[in-house]
């Protein structure tokens, strides 16, 4: 019988060497990649998914791609095993993800999967409870084998049965890279880029934005998770939102954001930021939302006047105001 395993690959250090320790031990790999609004490494070029892609060229593997959407922003909103420091819900998170996994892992005709993690590497997803806790809620117990520290692991239906063999596997555990380097030089793996990845779910400044989301809005979509990145936000009363860029990049990136109703502000004759309204009642915010681009604008002296569209497009109309007052602007700024 041919053995086969599914990979849970970022396209990063870890996951690379685990399908390339399973791979020495000819068991065929086949990978799943998860792209999520929240991942930090957003290039193009280099970004988790392109690196994902460019392992699965290099080595000889079979990619799926799954874009994680509304059922993802639930399970962030009321994770079962809570936040780590930030709005962070590793557990609930990767329990998520194993359980996608392990679906397609029975319809591809896998054995078993495999992942990257590495014991004690990350503080709340990679401790010893939290990965039985994993293990056992996405249904994995036992088929799920950590190739970089299978060693520090009760033995695995893989072992067990003889498709990979344990002596053969590393022993890495802890935060310290060295020993994952050592191993990439050895297997060959010279090219890793983004060897940590990272989560945006775990920095602070975007996980208050987060937090206000979820306090005013019931429906959130990963198009408002987007809108988090970008621009400066101000929560108006009601659970109006405006947000404003903070360069001509991030003015031009909004723009493409507006959606039905929405409104879009631009400072008329001054260089100033746009702005973007999302409110149940538009027309009650927007002087007080033209009257914040006046206190960003460049050439604030006294009143400016702002254009003003329906969903940035049609007929502008223009209004004449006053700067917002500084009180004002740091008391509705969510961050």
């Amino acid at each position: 019988m041919k053995i086969k395993a599914l990979a849970l690959l970022s396209g990063g250090l870890d996951s690379t060497l685990a399908v390339k320790v399973i791979q020495e031990q000819g068991v065929e790999v086949s990978a799943i990649n998860f792209v999520s609004p929240f991942c930090l490494c957003t290039s193009k070029k280099r970004g988790c998914l392109s690196e994902a892609s460019r392992v699965c060229d290099e080595l000889g593997v079979e990619l799926k791609v799954v874009y994680v959407g509304k059922d993802y922003l639930d399970v962030i909103r009321k994770p079962k095993f809570g936040y780590g420091k930030n709005m962070n819900p590793c557990i609930d998170c990767r329990i998520h993800m194993h359980t996608i996994a392990k679906k397609h892992m029975e319809e591809i005709g896998a054995q078993f999967i495999i992942s990257g993690e590495v014991l004690g590497q990350r503080p709340m997803s990679q401790r010893r409870d939290s990965m039985n806790i994993i293990d056992r809620e996405s249904g994995l117990k036992g088929i799920l084998l950590r190739p970089l520290s299978a060693k520090h692991f009760p033995i695995t239906i893989p072992e067990e049965n003889g498709w990979v063999d344990r002596e053969k596997l590393p022993a890495i555990t802890g935060r310290s890279r060295k020993k994952q380097f050592e191993l990439a030089e050895e297997l060959g793996i010279n090219d890793y880029p983004c060897p940590a990845g990272g989560c945006l779910l775990t920095d602070y400044n975007f996980s208050i934005r987060l937090r206000d989301l979820f306090n005013n809005q019931e429906d959130v979509t990963v198009g408002d998770i987007n809108l988090l990145k970008t621009g400066r936000h101000f929560r108006l009363a009601h659970g109006a939102k405006f947000v404003i860029g903070r360069s001509e990049v991030e003015n031009i990136g909004m723009r493409g954001m507006l959606r039905e109703g929405d409104v879009w502000f631009e400072p008329v004759d001054v260089s100033g930021p746009s702005g973007l309204l999302r409110a149940a009642n538009p027309d009650e915010f927007i002087e007080i939302s033209a009257s914040i681009i006046a206190r960003y604008s460049k050439e604030n002296n006294g009143q400016i006047t702002v254009s003003i569209s329906r969903g940035g497009n049609g007929e502008a109309s223009t209004v004449t105001v006053s700067s917002a007052s500084q009180e004002f602007v740091e008391g509705t700024m969510v961050s």
